[in-house]
């Protein structure tokens, strides 16, 4: 019988990472629903709009692959010139270090001897995993890790922006923490900080988000410079996030942005509002569900086959992409419900609409490919390889 960590280590390599060919291209029409689909002419164009800004603006990107769980489309993400990935677990670091990308940040600290000891198995594999402590029980558990597989592991410390989710107080307790790894961990490699103010992402309305942003980050700017005085280089800053993209930019504190949502965007990122607008229309929505009309009850009902097992429900409802005069309501697992007000077109049963997610991480965790079409046209499905990995 295989131990824990070995039946997890080989349930990684049977994961398929490589697109799947199809033998013959098909139509959107012809998708068994519900899909989740990507429009690449707008896939494409989001990252060429996130990778041009962030030149422009002497920014690197970290592209968190926490939302899309796909090693295809991290490392496309890579190709147009990210430095590397941040993975929100160890499991999905697994993935995509099976798949070949070395450059992995993983954001969230480990306190438990198994991650640590598979934290460790990639270390020892790439100097370029890093990850992110927040305490002196942390750096020493690390420390000792490292020291017995005879590495050096790159780590940063993760200030608490006031959310009191993970990090550590900004100010003398990080100093406290920095010099504890420089001074007594042998086996650690200080690199830098990290502050994500994630409360802040989805701030609507584009003032109010850039000045709560600026003030909290400002505890972060304080700290670095607070080590720096003390004499300990710190060589990045990384935080930031798709809501403050063009916030980080213009501040110029961040070295590298923990961006994902860019790529898909949903109705959550849409509504925050963007300069001078109500809606942040940088990027657009290129992820969608495709989902089929079945039944007409009631004349001003009409039901989808996509419910709370194909879209997720922590943020808002999901929107028929390109309709106007109807509303979405969940009618239960496999079942949604949109309520015909003044439909700005015909819906008929049979038919199938896109439709935009409310929140594209949760919603893209529930399937197990992509179907990315160009012009309606689908000739590859992409595996969500690391779906469902959590630990």
């Amino acid at each position: 019988m295989p131990t824990l960590q070995q039946f997890i280590a080989d349930s990684v390599s049977q994961l398929s990472f490589a697109p799947i060919r199809l033998d013959s291209p098909i139509s959107l029409d012809d998708l068994p629903t519900p899909a989740l689909v990507i429009d690449l002419e707008l896939f494409e164009r989001n990252m060429h709009t996130m990778r041009d800004h962030l030149q422009a603006s002497k920014i690197d990107l970290r592209c968190h692959s926490k939302m899309h769980k796909s090693p295809i489309i991290a490392k496309k993400q890579l190709e147009m010139g990210a430095i590397g990935i941040c993975c929100a677990t160890v499991s999905e670091a697994e993935v995509m270090f099976a798949s070949g990308i070395e450059a992995i940040l993983v954001t969230s600290p480990i306190v438990t001897s198994d991650k640590i000891d598979r934290l460790i198995t990639l270390a020892t594999q790439s100097e370029q995993v890093e990850i992110v402590l927040d305490s002196i029980d942390g750096a020493n558990a690390l420390n000792s890790a490292a020291g017995q597989a005879g590495i050096k592991l790159s780590v940063l410390i993760d200030l608490d922006p006031g959310m009191g989710r993970t990090g550590i107080e900004p100010g003398p307790a990080a100093l406290a923490l920095a010099q504890h790894i420089v001074d007594n961990c042998a086996h650690l490699h200080f690199t830098g900080l990290q502050m994500y103010i994630g409360n802040c992402m989805h701030i609507t309305g584009f003032d109010k988000r850039a000045d709560k942003y600026r003030k909290l980050l400002q505890r972060g700017i304080d700290t670095r410079q607070l080590l720096e005085d003390a004499g300990i280089a710190v060589a990045v800053f990384s935080g930031g996030g798709t809501g403050t993209f063009n916030i980080d930019s213009d501040i110029g504190a961040i070295d590298d942005l923990q961006a994902g949502s860019y790529v898909f965007m949903d109705v959550e990122y849409r509504d925050i509002g963007g300069p001078g607008s109500e809606l942040f229309v940088d990027f657009a929505p290129a992820l969608f569900v495709l989902s089929t009309a079945i039944s007409k009850p009631q004349q001003q009902l009409i039901t989808f086959d996509a419910g709370i097992k194909s879209l997720a429900t922590d943020n808002g409802y999901p929107e028929l992409n390109g309709v106007e005069g109807v509303i979405y309501h969940f009618g239960g697992d496999e079942h949604g419900i949109v309520q015909l007000d003044n439909p700005s077109c015909e819906i008929k049963v049979g038919e199938k609409y896109a439709i935009i997610t409310p929140h594209c991480d949760p919603t893209v965790n529930l399937y197990d490919y992509y179907y990315p079409h160009r012009n309606g046209v689908v000739e590859e499905i992409w595996p969500i390889s690391a779906r469902g990995r959590s630990q």
